[in-house]
């Protein structure tokens, strides 16, 4: 559920209208409602309510400061790949010892800078790097507390750009080879390994994979108890689906009652890492109609918003949801909606069926709150779009709209 709706005939963002903040914030225009951040993050902690747990944000699904703050305030961890991310989170006043840094690729500088914050756990992905982050933490007289990423493959039944828990996919060790590592980590005296990483993949929209690779995991803890590793954090990744379209994902509840079931009588700290699950439908992308254009094939609705500030569609093919900020009730036709940038995939949507739109109307893209802003960039030298945070009546700027000289400021 997000509190985003149509009422008195226009698109409101709680008890805002849009179209104010159209007119106050301009457009391409990040909108973001903190109730619905709020509603989807107690979601995930209430489902796992009955157990020792710690549910962290994925900052690569939204990055924004404000929004990170306000999900700390509630209680939120979150989950990191790179030390920008780190920088950030410690910069909204995250607890460190909520932090959980993941990647296949972290950098000797970023594994320092998480050691002196003092994170809860890295989660490894291969030999190299568990040998690397000993040797860095031996350095600095510490010892960095790991937990090993699973790869179970498992097929999360998704997109296979957003799938990570296959055979073939880059992240995280098989169990053979997990097995191995988690020996390595036992006898070096500046590792401790504490926990145990599974993620399988984005936007799943099934229990069942989850629970497969739950009981994969399960099975291994049991077998490295024996060799004398200790699990005591279980971190199940993140991946629950939202609804673009017409998905029926399974609820945080859902997923909370298979995993109580599975972790009876365990004494496991459980992690989930939700961000789409979280922010996605938390956010609306606003854009404006700059032109109207009807070919012999096509018809198209020129917008503002482009590739550059939401690239899913683009890069995925991915459905977002589009509406008018204020309804007319004219004929609907089939259109492309597409931006200014000089590509042919620079679009929003294809052989969409929207009302006939006028220049200077809006339009509201959904469920753009999680890859969104935190994908888009400066291409075709277009500054990036502002962001704000809308509480109940309260606006506040979370990002202002980049400027040109914003653009060339590192070039200078």
């Amino acid at each position: 559920m997000d509190y985003f709706e149509y009422r008195d005939g226009a698109l409101w963002a709680e008890d805002k209208r849009v179209t104010d903040l159209m007119e106050t914030f301009g457009t391409p225009l990040y909108v973001y409602s903190a109730k619905t951040l709020r509603r989807h993050y107690n979601a995930f902690d209430e489902a796992l309510g009955g157990l020792s747990h710690l549910a962290c944000f994925s900052v690569k699904a939204n990055s924004n400061i404000s929004l990170l703050r306000l999900l700390g305030r509630l209680g939120a961890g979150v989950d990191i790949v790179s030390g920008g991310e780190l920088h950030r989170a410690l910069t909204a006043g995250i607890d460190p010892g909520k932090i959980v840094f993941s990647g296949v690729g972290k950098q000797a500088h970023e594994i320092r800078e998480a050691l002196a914050a003092g994170i809860l756990m890295f989660n490894v992905e291969s030999v190299q790097e568990l040998e690397h982050i000993g040797r860095i933490a031996a350095a600095l007289k510490t010892q960095a507390r790991i937990s090993i990423r699973i790869n179970p493959d498992v097929d999360p039944e998704t997109h296979p750009y957003i799938s990570t828990g296959l055979k073939k996919n880059k992240f995280g060790l098989d169990m053979r080879d997990a097995a191995d590592a988690y020996l390595l980590a036992r006898d070096h005296p500046a590792i401790d390994p504490v926990g145990m990483d599974c993620h399988i993949g984005s936007q799943l929209t099934r229990i069942g994979p989850f629970v497969e690779a739950l009981e994969k995991l399960l099975a291994f803890a049991d077998r490295l108890a024996r060799s004398g590793v200790g699990i005591r954090y279980l971190d199940l990744g993140g991946g629950l689906g939202i609804t673009y379209n017409e998905e029926a994902p399974p609820l945080p509840a859902d997923l909370g009652r298979a995993i109580a079931g599975a972790l009876a009588e365990r004494d496991l700290t459980v992690i989930l890492e939700p961000g789409r699950a979280i922010a996605g439908n938390a956010g609306i992308l606003v854009t404006r109609v700059l032109y109207t254009k009807k070919t012999r094939a096509k018809n198209f609705v020129i917008v503002d918003a482009a590739m550059n500030d939401l690239v899913r569609p683009s890069l995925y093919g991915a459905y977002h949801r589009i509406g008018e900020v204020v309804p007319g009730g004219r004929e609907s036709m089939m259109v492309d909606v597409v931006g200014p940038i000089c590509e042919s995939s620079d679009f929003l949507a294809q052989d969409r069926m929207l009302p006939a739109m006028e220049p200077g109307e809006g339009l509201a893209v959904f469920s753009a709150g999680a890859y969104g802003f935190t994908m888009s960039s400066q291409y075709n030298s277009r500054p990036r779009a502002a962001e704000v945070i809308v509480d109940g009546e309260r606006v506040t700027l979370a990002r202002r709209r980049e400027t040109y000289q914003d653009l060339v400021a590192l070039e200078m």
